[in-house]
């Protein structure tokens, strides 16, 4: 019987054909970035500044089935009204609960999902737009980098995978609407307005919907002398609708308005706070964003695709906030990025070196090191895990699941020997005063900077760097014991050293304690 040599031609094509083995470096590019995302946070401990307070916070709401309304952890401020409670209590109950089953390595690795999650969402809109995984790829790893310094465990790392969510959400009902994929707007604003002070930033991101499709719309008549359908107007309008009905849902209402308000024309914040500073080139964060926002305007120049209005707006708005504050620089990154997305493709054809050597087909790459890079990146991933931390030699910055800043041991010892009160102590101290040391030792200030008056930040400046006068006003607060800082209070500790009206009681790494010598 004669073979078929159709037959086998077929067969010799559907071999040829067959997918290749292996991970290509399309897939690679993107696995690194966030693995790379990943394992840097699981490598970051907890800082002490703001963590501490909110798990308090958190064990409270839980403990009473109630927000709190009032200061009850200072003796500086008791009583007074605080209604950032009513902002973070969300993330702060998930805070506690998680603390409470899985202790700090479980809150560092939820961290750790968080923020990669975030940039997942933000290259899965890239590719969209790009329909390139390398592009995607360098457009997240440009997003990222502005927004290292804001990685830390707080409230606000659950308003990132939102943004970024709401800005796929955006991409992918362009392309293809499905008014069922608009429930993610007012879901995702109920739960950011009960997480953070930034929800209003993401009613920008939906607002700048609308007037994009309005653009469109008087565009195409203008050039076709008729209206076509306004139906594409209906859904970032719902959208925007729903969302700002939702943000009600926070326990403030219609107050969530004065708490932003607040926040932003706060004294205290805007003058004591280095993140609210605006960035400047003598720090990493302010480097890292400026050299992003000049790359980003350079991209959209240089491209010959016009940017859309919803691209105009976001950029100009994101790009006031960076520069106006240190914290806005992580949020100029996430926004920005679906707008080089969109540019990057034309840039690199104009000049064959992002697109024109890497879309090609490389015939003559090795799978097999791409999975084994792959695979030491798992590798690296599954190592770095908060729970196999203590085997790593890391350096001070990254040891240990809780820094190295923060005064466990010291707290403990001044329980433990029940020195006297009132207290003086470090201002990033007071968030884990405020958990570990509650109700003996009310805290003299603490980092929910907006409660203090700017009179009473301006004692503990002239205290903390033993200025003329920090005796009496020790005396006017009745201080009986200092908790201080040999990193940010030197000057202070020198003085207590030398005045005989303190004695030191205790020192490690992070703080000493000094009480008041008995008076004859």
């Amino acid at each position: 019987m004669t073979a078929d040599p159709t037959a086998t031609d077929v067969s010799k094509q559907i071999r040829y054909h067959r997918p290749r083995a292996g991970i290509s470096l399309a897939h690679l590019w993107p696995l690194t970035v966030l693995l790379g995302i990943l394992i840097f946070i699981n490598t970051h401990p907890i800082r002490p500044h703001d963590f501490w307070w909110h798990m308090a916070v958190g064990r409270e709401i839980v403990q009473t089935g109630q927000i709190p309304a009032v200061d009850t952890f200072s003796h500086t401020m008791a009583g007074t009204p605080y209604p950032s409670y009513q902002m973070f209590w969300l993330p702060e109950v998930a805070l506690y609960l998680g603390y409470n089953v899985g202790g700090p390595a479980l809150i560092v690795f939820a961290q750790a999902l968080l923020i990669t999650g975030a940039y997942g969402l933000l290259l899965l809109a890239a590719y969209r737009i790009s329909g390139s995984t390398r592009v995607a790829a360098l457009t997240t790893l440009v997003a990222a980098a502005p927004g290292i310094n804001d990685w830390n465990v707080r409230p606000q790392a659950v308003a990132f995978p939102i943004a970024a969510l709401f800005l796929l959400t955006i991409t992918t009902y362009r392309a293809r609407p499905r008014p069922l994929r608009l429930i993610v707007f007012p879901l995702g604003m109920a739960i950011w307005a009960n997480s953070h002070g930034t929800f209003a930033l993401g009613l920008f991101l939906i607002g700048a919907w609308l007037p994009d499709e309005a653009w469109r719309l008087l565009s195409a008549r203008l050039r076709n002398r008729a209206w076509p359908e306004t139906t594409s107007l209906r859904a970032p309008a719902v959208a925007l609708a729903t969302s700002a009905l939702a943000c009600l849902l926070n326990p403030q209402g219609l107050g969530i308005l004065r708490y932003v308000t607040g926040i932003t024309g706060s004294p205290a914040i805007q003058r004591l706070v280095t993140e609210w500073a605006p960035p400047t080139f003598e720090t990493l964060g302010g480097q890292l964003f400026h050299s992003v926002l000049l790359l980003s305007i350079t991209v959209v120049i240089l491209s010959r695709e016009r940017p859309t209005l919803f691209q105009l707006l976001t950029f100009l708005a994101v790009t006031m906030l960076g520069l106006r504050t240190l914290r806005g620089s992580v949020w100029f990154g996430l926004v920005v990025a679906p707008t080089l997305a969109a540019h990057l493709p034309d840039l690199g054809r104009q000049t064959h070196v992002l697109l024109g050597s890497w879309g090609a087909s490389r015939t003559h790459e090795s799978r097999r090191l791409n999975t084994a890079i792959a695979s030491l990146l798992a590798l690296a991933a599954i190592i770095t895990l908060p729970w196999f931390k203590s085997y790593l030699p890391l350096p001070d910055l990254k040891a240990g699941l809780v820094s190295h800043e923060t005064p466990i041991e010291a707290t403990l010892f001044l329980v433990e020997e029940d020195l006297p009160g009132p207290l003086f102590h470090e201002m990033g101290f007071g968030s884990y005063l405020i958990w570990a040391a509650q109700s003996e030792y009310p805290v003299f200030v603490d980092p929910r900077i907006e409660l203090y008056p700017l009179e009473l930040w301006v004692d503990y400046l002239t205290v903390s760097t033993a200025q003329d006068g920090w005796e009496q006003i020790l005396d006017r607060f009745d201080i009986q014991t200092l908790m201080l800082s040999p990193a940010t209070q030197l000057d202070l500790v020198n003085a207590a050293l030398h005045d005989g009206n303190w004695h030191e009681r205790y020192a490690d790494h992070a703080a000493l304690i000094f009480v008041r010598a008995p008076s004859d």
